[in-house]
């Protein structure tokens, strides 16, 4: 399908794929957490449309800039996914620990709203896989060939 490893490719799948699975919470969340707003739900969309445009961007780099370490896809895209959802988590850290306590219950060991950095982990590796399966990894999505016109 496609042939030729594209940056584009990877941010656009990244992107289709947050969409997607931020539109399935934007349909779920009233479900699970019904003094959920709007605004929550279309956060939440965008969030993910975001932190899938990450994950397609970082599949550029192969190693670690300054460290000089080795990150193949599985690495960076679940440390992308992690880290945004942990930045998500410290912004609404309130509305999340709500969120917990309404979907388990007081008590719960699943209560902390740091679990969204496990999620963020789980969907960050999902998004890197397609988006290097399809678009490719390294820095060869970025370089371009010259044409002969």
């Amino acid at each position: 399908m496609f042939e030729k490893p594209s940056l584009v490719t990877r941010i656009a799948i990244g992107k289709l794929l947050g969409f997607a699975l931020g539109l399935i919470g934007l349909i779920v969340i009233p479900f699970l957490w019904p003094d959920s707003g709007w605004m929550e739900r279309i956060a939440f969309l965008l969030w993910y449309t975001t932190l899938g445009a990450f994950v397609g961007l970082v599949g550029v780099l192969d190693w670690h800039p300054v460290l000089r370490l080795s990150m193949p896809w599985w690495f960076s895209s679940t440390l992308v996914g992690a880290w945004m959802n942990f930045v998500l988590t410290l912004f609404i850290h309130d509305r999340l620990a709500e969120m917990m306590v309404d979907l388990f219950g007081e008590g719960s060991l699943f209560l902390s709203p740091f679990w969204f950095v496990a999620e963020g982990a789980v969907v960050g590796l999902i998004i890197g896989y397609f988006a290097t399966r399809f678009g490719g990894e390294g820095p060869a999505t970025v370089r371009q060939e010259k044409r002969d016109d």
